[in-house]
């Protein structure tokens, strides 16, 4: 299993993200909201785009490798960050 996250600052861009993803048949995609660490204001928020595949057996190996290239790249193209290990 591999997991990955992407944090965008626009709910938009993290559900068309996601929409994309699914679409290409990933195993679970899912738009979460994200509160940024030390806020108080509830205005003040990220969406994160979880993905878990299933089908990716190695972490070590090319294609999860490939996955965490293209994630980064995507995150950081929409002005977000990438997340290679999340955690629960």
């Amino acid at each position: 299993m591999s997991e990955h996250l992407m944090v965008f600052p626009d709910r938009d861009d993290a559900d068309r993200i996601a929409d994309d993803l699914r679409d290409e048949g990933f195993t679970q995609v899912r738009v979460v909201r994200e509160a940024l660490a030390g806020e108080d204001d509830s205005d003040d928020h990220d969406w994160a785009v979880h993905v878990r595949e299933a089908m990716v057996a190695d972490e070590s190996g090319a294609v999860a490798h490939g996955l965490r290239e293209r994630f980064a790249a995507l995150a950081e193209e929409h002005d977000g960050w990438y997340d290679p290990e999340p955690r629960p």
